[in-house]
């Protein structure tokens, strides 16, 4: 096969200049981001270019476009999942969240709007002229293929990895080479909370069960306690640093798993430099397309598939509100439902939404205050990211819920019995007066 890489080399001044008024500019999830590109996408400002929209998720590059005020709206930003930057740009109205499930935003982002540049970054290219976007094929591959300009940056320092990843030369218009370090998420220390609901967990998982974790303290809490089982499988949504230490432990194997068995699957990849260096020309990690790997059917086909996320506050009827505080978006809904309805169409899988008992807030005084995160009714305008009728297992400090084809009234008084101590006679109390159950039932 012919191929003629240095031809295709621009420099990032080159590739801004080939945007035009009106386009639509895709980007790589998180460190897939193209990060040369978007600390300097504002110059196309200077030079009047107008009407542009770029879409982006969990974007780590915080260029001008969305720090500097003298650029910040002047791009339309949308975003599948906010970052703190996010947010702050959404409060002045200079970001806009694009509502989905994980396996369907290419998809449908797609049907609605043209892609005119997909840009991010990829490993350099083999012998056969093959690169890989390696740190993501969430919505990648469903936008590079509508897209009418593909750019690739491309960096030393983008691991090599396998699956729905490879991109040829030959269907790349352009690559820019680069050479950052790949943002990185430094592995979260566990709470004293966080080990405790780690340990009920983990007590609930077998040998051979199948995972997704996501990431943050209480997810590396229920990893750092799996250390004893055996032949552990992976299908998840995002690879993390913990998931590789336990591979190399021997606890993840893979065996049992009914799909890619073997393979430690997942649909994008984000952690330390190690969890990189592991990824690595590593065949035992596969990067599947994200309408692949998190549709629920497919999740499905897994035996003993474990979902665990977390959430930010539960409602007694068991809808979780687990990207909006009221209606202020302050993430996203990722792929929640889609991992906890996919271990729920497993044969013996379980779902988890894992939080602590309670909150610390101001007041309207600034005074710090304990609020409840079980809630008789979740905060007005709050977003369902997944609702009552998908919820599985519910997780705090005080113990497991167990809701799967339970009736309201035994969802109050299982989901009150892990709340705070603090708190439950008040949330029933207010259970009652919503009219959520009847009086006789307390």
């Amino acid at each position: 096969m012919n191929y003629d890489y240095k031809s295709k080399i621009i420099s990032v001044e080159k590739a801004l200049s080939l945007v035009k008024d009106g386009d639509h500019i895709v980007t790589g999830m998180a460190a897939a981001e193209a990060r040369d590109f978007f600390m300097d996408i504002h110059k196309i400002i200077d030079r009047g270019v107008k009407d542009v929209t770029v879409s982006n998720c969990l974007p780590m590059a915080e260029g001008k476009y969305l720090t500097d005020p003298a650029y910040i709206g002047k791009i339309n930003v949308n975003s599948w999942f906010y970052t703190p930057q996010l947010r702050r740009n959404h409060a002045i109205d200079a970001v806009s969240y694009i509502p989905n499930h994980l396996h369907s935003a290419g998809v449908k982002r797609r049907s609605h709007l043209k892609t005119d540049i997909f840009i991010c970054n990829a490993s350099q290219p083999d012998k056969h002229g093959y690169m890989a976007i390696s740190l993501s094929a969430t919505y990648e591959r469903a936008m590079r293929e509508n897209s009418s300009l593909v750019i690739l940056e491309i960096n030393p320092n983008v691991p090599r990895a396998f699956g729905d990843v490879e991109v040829h030369i030959n269907d790349v218009d352009y690559v820019i080479e680069t050479d950052y370090q790949i943002p990185e998420v430094p592995d979260a220390e566990p709470s004293e909370l966080d080990y405790k609901i780690g340990k009920m967990i983990a007590d609930e998982i077998n040998d051979g069960d199948c995972l997704q974790l996501g990431i943050g303290g209480m997810p590396n809490a229920i990893a750092k306690s799996l250390y004893n089982k055996k032949d552990i499988g992976i299908h998840t949504e995002m690879l993390t640093s913990e998931m590789s230490k336990l591979f190399k432990a021997g606890v993840i194997t893979g065996r049992r798993k009914k799909i890619q068995p073997g393979k430690m699957a997942c649909t994008f990849v984000f952690g330390t430099r190690q969890m990189y260096d592991f990824v690595d020309d590593n065949p035992g990690v596969i990067v599947l397309s994200g309408e692949f790997m998190n549709d629920p059917y497919v999740i499905g086909l897994n035996d003993n598939q474990v979902s665990i996320n977390s959430s930010v506050e539960v409602d007694v009827t068991g809808q979780c509100a687990s990207e909006s505080i009221g209606t202020k978006q302050i993430s996203g809904t990722g792929g929640q439902a889609d991992t906890a309805i996919g271990a729920q169409n497993s044969k013996n899988g379980r779902s988890y939404i894992c939080l602590y008992s309670t909150a610390s807030i101001k007041d309207k005084d600034g005074q710090i205050k304990k609020v409840s995160k079980i809630v008789p009714a979740l905060n007005q305008g709050a977003i369902v990211s997944l609702s009552r009728m998908d919820v599985d297992r519910v997780v705090t400090e005080y113990g497991i819920a167990q809701l799967r084809g339970t009736n309201v009234r035994e969802r109050v008084q299982r989901l009150v019995n892990i709340a705070h101590p603090d708190f439950r006679e008040d949330i029933m109390r207010q259970a009652m007066e919503l009219g959520i159950i009847g009086r006789k039932s307390y």
